[in-house]
């Protein structure tokens, strides 16, 4: 990280500060209002699990750019790696003249993602991008055309993605028509669902939506995020996953995890997939891949990837030789530095707090998540009634008192925190600190 960025929180202005303030002036009137922002504050220094604002105030960092920056905004084998890229060629095309880069990287991929099968991987430039060509590979290898997505989903905002996403707004209104073929079934949602609803049962649950209301004989592919991000962090009952790999085996369909947001250490496990041991047919991966660079990918079993005709899949900047290396150096970082287990130990962490938080404030339904995958679902006390303006509080109080924090779910009453794995367990602590503080705050 810059020598320059010490580990703490410290701020010297209100939040906005006057530069901040001018530089969003600056965006209002030269970027697209559609364009929006969590923060209203403008970075020039980041790393470690510190955001620096250009007036000189730090935050703790609690979303690492959307799961993104899973190893450190600046990580030094990631810096290094893209400067030595960088002088050497930023761009030929993969298309035109290949690179070692992409081939390592796709090797690396195989041998990282679920399963010990023969497999082969495509890289792109987003999740979304990814997850369309993932659609793309099921359609080819299965010649059906139906697929199916879950409630709270979220898979990205190209119009195939929209169409996969659950949640209207901001995401898909007026944005339409969208994409045809896309069924949704019920998920496994444990706050929500009746108690005696496991996953077993949940998952019996969606495969008799899905074969009344599309079957098997028309269906190419189940796409499903192991944990859902924007939807709300819904973390599955276990036996639901492996219920539904089992039946999309028996019946030809690709089941296809969508790990956009919880691949790369970021769950307590490579992949949350591995959790309980499920080997999807194909994998989506982006956001933590590469530190910070934009790459995604789709891997898989070698016969289904490799049902597309030559030149069916590519594009331009996909795989892109500055992304490939931060990408490798990445995978170098998880490895060497035990980013695995480090996301373990934040995630206890911050589940013991969030669960002695829960136990004192009948506000916070529910607290879930694996590693540093966190989320709160707030409600009304004593009920289970979504509680969006609390959220939308209790993140406020947090920012202006220096601590990043983003919310999502399909009601927008969640708190979510996703951490850089290089946070130290004292910046974590104090995060928590602020966010207690906030929860009293929106209780005054």
């Amino acid at each position: 990280m810059p020598a320059s960025l010490e580990q703490r929180r410290h701020l010297v202005t209100e939040i906005p500060g006057p530069r901040s303030l001018e530089l969003m002036s600056r965006k209002n009137a030269a970027v697209a209002r559609g364009i929006g922002t969590t923060m209203p504050v403008f970075a020039v220094e980041a790393g470690g699990g510190i955001v620096k604002d250009v007036d000189g105030n730090s935050f703790i960092d609690l979303g690492s750019g959307i799961a993104v920056t899973t190893v450190g905004n600046s990580a030094p084998r990631v810096v290094e790696a893209v400067r030595e890229q960088v002088e050497a060629f930023t761009h030929t095309c993969f298309m035109v003249t290949p690179y070692e880069g992409y081939v390592a990287v796709a090797e690396a991929l195989n041998r990282l993602t679920p399963g010990d099968h023969e497999k082969r991987s495509a890289l792109f430039n987003s999740g979304a991008e990814a997850v369309e060509n993932a659609i793309k590979i099921a359609r080819a290898h299965t010649r059906r055309q139906a697929v199916v997505v879950f409630d709270h989903a979220y898979h990205g905002r190209t119009n195939l993605t929209m169409a996969m996403t659950a949640k209207s707004m901001p995401y898909k209104s007026g944005f339409g028509p969208f994409a045809p073929e896309i069924y949704r079934a019920p998920l496994s949602y444990p706050f929500r669902d009746e108690k005696d609803v496991d996953g077993q049962t949940a998952a019996e649950r969606a495969i008799d939506v899905i074969e009344k209301q599309v079957g098997s004989a028309n269906l190419a592919a189940v796409v499903i995020e192991p944990i859902q991000g924007e939807g709300g962090f819904i973390v599955p009952a276990d036996g639901f996953l492996p219920a539904l790999s089992q039946w999309c085996a028996a019946h030809d369909v690709v089941f296809i995890a969508d790990e956009v947001q919880t691949g790369f250490a970021r769950t307590g496990d490579l992949f949350a997939c591995d959790h309980e041991g499920v080997v999807p047919d194909l994998i989506v991966t982006a956001k933590g891949i590469a530190g910070g660079l934009p790459l995604s990918a789709v891997t898989g079993r070698g016969d289904i990837m490799d049902a597309s005709h030559v030149s069916g899949l590519g594009g331009t900047y996909g795989g892109n030789p500055l992304a490939c290396a931060a990408a490798l150096a990445t995978i170098e970082t998880i490895e060497a530095e035990g980013l695995v287990a480090r996301a373990g130990d934040i995630g206890r962490l911050m589940l013991d707090r969030l669960n002695r938080l829960q136990a004192d404030d009948d506000r916070v339904g529910d607290v879930r998540g694996r590693g540093a995958m966190v989320a709160v679902e707030l409600v009304k006390p004593g009920t289970t009634e979504p509680d969006a303006e609390l959220a939308r509080q209790v993140a406020a109080s947090a920012h202006r008192s220096g601590v990043i924090v983003l919310t999502c779910g399909t009601y927008g009453n969640v708190l979510r925190f996703l951490p850089p794995l290089a946070i130290s367990d004292e910046l974590l602590t104090e995060a928590l600190d602020v966010l207690t503080t906030a929860f009293e705050e929106a209780t005054a």
